[in-house]
């Protein structure tokens, strides 16, 4: 499946980009009024190869769950059962996730790639689970190269699986207790930063447990010799199954899924952006089809981005992950290709353009 995937993969459409930028130059406005949306719209475009693109509406948010063997660094005061516990607050519509999706008309479907417990039955779970959490990626690889595509086609199968229910946007989510330190070292290994730079204070840690943080990121890079990301996949491959976790492995199947079906994919926070990496570093026209939903408070978020090469559409110091910042972002989204299909031209509308 992952092979039939990356083969499948298309870049954005030169034409379409072309064109879509010529029909905004044309519409009722000043040219580039509209800043950032008006690259978010022809993004769009150029991805779709189509003008005006698809409304993206509906939109899905799938929130992948897993653990972390490196919990028991200490890198977190959070206890691993949270994860299990915000599972089901997801499930019930009780975290912030539901109430920005219910305001954003978005549908939640919860994913359990490696939660380290037993879920039950419930109606919006998807049961993927790869293992009953990662191994401690300070001590040695956090899964195997098989698990690791495991849970990359577990991503990509579930945004198949959204998207032939009807879902023309994607929201990458994501709960797991301890991700920001799996996040942390594969932000590191694909961007060349020294940890010290790309570690934050995850849910808010203080400054002996943030040092603590940065010294077993450190120890992960080290005792899985990792180097900087080479150009072939099996180079993505070998340092997600290192260092990532198997969120971020999902996350980046659902990224590569989206882009095969030529639907939009919002990244979420500093989780999503080291799983764009991973799924840029395996197919770089993958990000041809993304669009950066918020910069959060991570500085490993930062760096990702700019390795990217995507624009955050908000920067509100979130860092609550779940999809919150995807969420928010989505709304202006929908308005940027609004502008497409709604605004007329100067032709159209009988209105006189500015002298050139």
């Amino acid at each position: 499946m992952l092979a039939e995937t990356l083969a499948a993969i298309r870049p954005a459409d030169p034409r379409a980009l072309a064109e879509a930028r010529a029909h905004h130059d044309r519409l009722t406005k000043p040219k580039g009024s509209l800043g950032a949306l008006e690259d978010v719209a022809v993004r769009l475009a150029g991805a779709a190869g189509a003008v005006p693109p698809p409304m993206p509406v509906p939109a899905a948010l799938a929130i992948f769950a897993a653990d972390h063997g490196v919990h028991a660094r200490g890198v977190t005061p959070w206890p691993q059962e949270v994860t299990v516990q915000m599972v089901a607050n997801f499930l019930a519509g009780g975290a912030v996730a539901n109430a920005f999706a219910a305001q954003a008309g978005a549908s939640v479907t919860v994913v359990d790639v490696g939660v380290a417990a037993d879920l039950p039955d419930a109606p919006g779970l998807v049961k993927r689970k790869i293992a009953y959490g990662t191994a401690d990626l300070s001590a040695g690889p956090a899964m195997t190269v098989d698990q690791a595509v495991q849970a990359l086609e577990a991503g990509i199968s579930v945004a198949h699986d959204l998207v032939a229910e009807g879902a023309r946007c994607l929201i990458t989510g994501d709960m797991g207790i301890a991700n920001t330190t799996a996040s942390a070292a594969l932000v590191a290994a694909f961007t060349g930063h020294d940890p010290d730079e790309v570690t934050g204070r995850g849910t808010g840690i203080d400054d002996d447990t943030h040092a603590r943080k940065i010294a077993v990121v450190r120890e992960a890079l080290a005792v899985n010799s990792v180097t900087p990301v080479g150009s072939q996949p099996s180079d993505a491959l070998r340092v997600l199954a290192a260092v990532g976790g198997f969120e971020h492995a999902a996350i980046a199947g659902f990224i590569l899924g989206g882009a095969q079906a030529r639907v939009p994919v919002i990244l979420d926070g500093v989780i999503a952006g080291a799983a764009a990496l991973v799924a840029a570093a395996l197919d770089p026209a993958v990000t041809d089809h993304c669009v950066a939903g918020h910069r959060s408070a991570e500085p490993g978020h930062a760096a990702a981005l700019d390795h990217l090469g995507l624009r955050p559409l908000v920067e509100l110091e979130l860092r609550v992950g779940e999809g919150t910042g995807g969420l928010l972002a989505h709304p202006l989204v929908c308005a940027a290709v609004r502008v497409m299909h709604d605004v007329a031209t100067f032709d159209s509308a009988g209105v006189t353009e500015k002298p050139v």
